[in-house]
């Protein structure tokens, strides 16, 4: 299967950079480019991509803003955020707003083009215990009050399993906690996603936060 992506960039040396890489790989094809958000969801209403590689800061619509409508409208089409961690705080908005994941600008384009391949396969960009101290690193910023959020149907079981994979355990350290074989803690996870409409683990980490399962800068295990 090819995998067609849009790369959204308003820098033509980056887009530049990233198309290099793609056009070498035989089951990835560059479907379009755009310099700006609103570019970004016009193209992906007109080709459907797979993924979508995107910028966080365009003019006009960002990054975020171009995230939110995209994943509302493509929910088969994967959204991985081109960031520079140490100043731009708006990774965790972004990952809110539905993207998979995402990548500091300075990493190699090999990396990138490997990021592709695991967000097109469904799975998060993010490993766990990234995800978790990513959130750390946010939730220290000014962040509005939100009411809890409710986990309706989830059973009592299904909320131990969200509160430790919010924590950032793997499936494995999650059946070692709950004394439970990893192909259950697999069946869970895969039961909490269909339950909370997340798309990924990135968002279940975001969901217990949400629920005030977990805070963010718990790092217990």
């Amino acid at each position: 299967m090819t995998i067609r992506v849009v790369l959204a960039d308003d820098q033509p040396l980056i887009r530049a950079g990233l198309r290099l890489v793609i056009d070498g790989t035989p089951d990835v094809i560059v479907a379009g480019e755009a310099g700006t958000g609103a570019q970004a969801v016009q193209l992906t209403r007109q080709l459907r991509p797979d993924v979508v590689v995107m910028d966080i800061r365009m003019p006009g619509m960002d990054g975020i803003e171009a995230t939110q409508t995209i994943t509302a409208e493509s929910p088969d089409t994967r959204v991985i955020m081109l960031t520079t961690f140490d100043d731009d705080g708006n990774v965790y908005a972004s990952l809110r707003a539905g993207a998979s994941g995402f990548l500091v600008k300075d990493m190699a384009l090999e990396d990138i083009l490997s990021a592709v391949h695991v967000v097109a396969a469904g799975d998060a960009l993010i490993a766990p215990s990234v995800t978790r101290r990513l959130i750390a690193e946010f939730a220290e910023r000014p962040q509005p009050r939100l009411r809890p959020r409710e986990l309706t149907g989830v059973t009592a079981r299904e909320r131990e399993v969200l509160t430790l994979a919010g924590r950032g355990l793997s499936n494995a350290e999650i059946a070692a906690h709950l004394h439970i074989s990893p192909g259950t803690a697999k069946a869970h996870i895969a039961s909490l996603l269909t339950k909370l409409g997340a798309r990924d683990r990135v968002q279940l980490v975001i969901a217990a936060y949400d629920a005030g399962l977990v805070s963010p800068l718990q790092d217990d295990r």
